[in-house]
């Protein structure tokens, strides 16, 4: 059974409800039951929280990166574990949850090394006297994060978060619990003080609490764009908020293009983790001279992908992860249809997996500007082709979207390479590459709907920006 982190102890809900976890691949199978909390539960965690603070705050940052170390290697020595459990939680296949068990300590060596690198700045001033910054921590962080990438996302607020000295409030996903319960555990194994780290698991209304407790310094979340706008708007301009949201991401493609690494990196844009990525790739937009040969090649693609449970042998595409992102998919199929978009294949459950939430690789074509398949984020296994006349028209569709996270376009020329990443109006521009996948190291955020554009996730020092303070001292006069 699992639990809440709360001052220091695993507890249960104050209410006693629990919530019960089922693998999405099978829903026989259990995974666990855990606490359903509230307010009660949050006001209690982050006024424990605030007890422990100054004693973080003040702990030299060489020992916060030493913790950070000793908790990636503990998540490495239980690498096998966490894929099964992962696979099992959220029905990623076990090439993405490898993936992502792999990834996630290597978040927490980054930040552990930027424990160590902040600075302040020296200003020339006036006189004899001296104008310095410092950086302090923002005080108690609250985490709310999705259950898409449950350890590797939670692991890029989490890292820099502790790295400067923050206490931190993790409310993982109702779907993934169970993730963000074994992020913690890896945290304590490596040695971090009792009180500086609370797990509230539940569903919105303990997101919910979070959020409207003034306490709470700073609101980090990853998620739909509809709770990212409330979130903003419960914070207030008083407190700090930083908000990656949801996608509508394009792949533009163009004449002379090579159309078998484009149909390539459609398709793993489009069906890696079943479409269930706010980077996936939802929108191709191609140029009429290789419009339909594109369309076929990235058809019979689709068709070749293994749908199962992520941890049978050769599968290739899991399950969705959730009976709501079930409905939601085959909800979408229906509005393509009724808007007048053309099924070129998929858009059914998968029949041969009827135990769990499976459903087939999806292409539309036919798509135009007005469509919801065309504006809405689906999150999941569907894709909709636009046709257009050439690359200005291109661009044009691929920004007709309220989202700006990531986009790409296929060519062999550099100069249109470099006009479609000045003209592309989102966060990341990618060159002959899916839109998904980034580097640990690079800033990761979007534009307009996709994000609050404040400070962006992954990169050191615009990440560790948003858990710092600076606080600006004038010194004179000492004798």
């Amino acid at each position: 059974m699992g639990l809440n982190y709360i001052d220091g102890r695993w507890v249960a809900a104050q209410s006693g409800a629990t919530f019960e976890r089922r693998n999405p691949a099978d829903r026989s199978d259990v995974i666990g039951t855990f606490p359903d909390s509230g307010h009660d539960d949050v006001e209690i965690a982050v006024s424990a929280l605030i007890k422990a603070a100054p004693a973080w705050a003040a702990t030299a940052p060489e020992r916060r990166a030493e913790i950070l170390e000793a908790a990636a290697a503990n998540l490495e020595s239980n690498a096998a574990a966490l894929v099964d459990e992962l696979v099992r939680e959220e029905g990623k296949t076990r090439a993405e949850a490898t993936m992502e068990v792999g990834r996630t300590p290597m978040n927490l060596r980054f930040y552990a090394a930027e424990a160590v690198r902040t600075t302040g700045t020296t200003y020339p001033s006036p006189g004899e006297g001296l104008v310095f910054t410092v950086r302090e921590p923002v005080g108690v962080v609250g985490a709310i994060t999705p259950w898409n990438f449950p350890l590797n996302i939670p692991s890029r607020k989490i890292g820099p978060a502790l790295a400067a000295g923050n206490v931190l409030l993790l409310k993982p996903s109702e779907l993934t619990p169970l993730m963000g319960q074994r992020l913690v555990e890896a945290l304590l194994a490596g040695g971090l003080p009792p009180g500086v780290i609370a797990l509230v698991q539940g569903s919105g209304k303990a997101g919910a609490a979070v959020v409207a407790d003034s306490r709470v310094d700073a609101i980090t979340f990853t998620g739909s764009t509809q709770t990212g706008r409330a979130i903003h708007a419960a914070v207030g301009p008083e407190r700090r908020s930083q908000l990656e949201m949801g996608g509508k991401n394009p792949v533009v493609v163009l004449e002379g293009a090579d159309l078998d690494k484009a149909a390539s990196l459609i398709v793993k844009g489009a069906f890696g983790l079943s479409g269930q990525a706010c980077t996936g790739t939802s929108r191709v937009v191609a140029v009429d001279a290789i419009h339909d040969d594109l369309l076929s090649r990235v058809v019979v693609l689709a068709q070749k992908l293994v749908v199962g449970a992520g941890g049978d042998e050769g599968v290739t595409m899991g399950a969705l992860a959730s009976a709501g992102q079930y409905r939601k998919f085959l909800d979408y199929v229906q509005v393509g249809l009724d808007d007048g978009a053309e099924l070129i294949c998929g858009g059914t459950p998968h029949d041969d997996n009827a135990d769990g939430f499976f459903v087939t690789p999806t292409v539309f074509s036919g798509g135009t500007p007005e469509m919801r398949i065309v504006t809405e984020e689906v999150f999941g296994p569907l894709l909709v082709f636009l046709r257009t006349e050439n690359f200005d028209s291109a661009v044009d569709l691929a920004n007709n979207t309220e989202y700006g996270l990531s986009s790409s376009v296929v060519t062999n020329d550099i100069a249109t390479a470099l006009a479609f990443a000045a003209r592309t109006k989102t966060g990341l521009v990618k060159i002959n590459q899916p839109t998904t996948g980034m580097s640990m190291n690079a800033p990761f955020g979007g534009f307009k709907a996709s994000s609050t554009q404040t400070n962006k996730e992954q990169a050191g020092e615009s990440m560790m920006g948003f858990y710092q303070r600076e606080k600006t001292i004038y010194l004179s006069g000492l004798a």
